[in-house]
């Protein structure tokens, strides 16, 4: 992977913004060329800093789901076996390791307020699991 200096993460946080941002107004907003910005782009597309680039599309039945986070902490050394548990589950829609007092965190998605209560007892029931924190997520403030 290259390295990324402080121009190539302005650049990288104005296409978390609008990653259809046209070259020209990328160029204008950070002050240098159209041909810096495209060379940046190659640059960090070649050596596999951006991955791609994706529309967001608003789900009208999306305002239906219930999304939540849960902060899981694992017994002893089983974060592996959890791991493969938890993946079983296909309402974790991501799994992510962390470190202080949470090993995991699990972001869920449901249809419903009871398939999210019966999940979370799956999740709870899971071997390894020694403790568990959930949030329920109400609002995206950059959606």
């Amino acid at each position: 992977m290259c390295r990324v200096d402080d121009l190539d993460r302005r650049l990288l946080s104005l296409l978390r913004a609008n990653g259809r941002e046209p070259v020209v107004q990328l160029a204008r907003a950070l002050g240098v060329t159209r041909a810096t910005v495209d060379s940046r782009l190659r640059r960090l597309t070649e050596s596999g800093v951006i991955v791609g680039f994706s529309v967001r599309v608003r789900d009208p039945a999306a305002a239906s789901v219930v999304r939540a986070i849960t902060l899981i902490a694992v017994e002893g050394r089983n974060t592996r076996e959890v791991i493969r548990s938890l993946r079983g589950v296909p309402q974790i829609a991501a799994l992510h390791t962390t470190n202080g007092r949470w090993d995991l965190v699990a972001e869920i998605s449901c249809d419903s307020l009871a398939s999210f209560d019966e999940i979370l007892g799956v999740i709870r029931g899971i071997d390894g699991i020694r403790d568990s924190e959930t949030s329920i997520l109400l609002s995206s403030a950059t959606a």
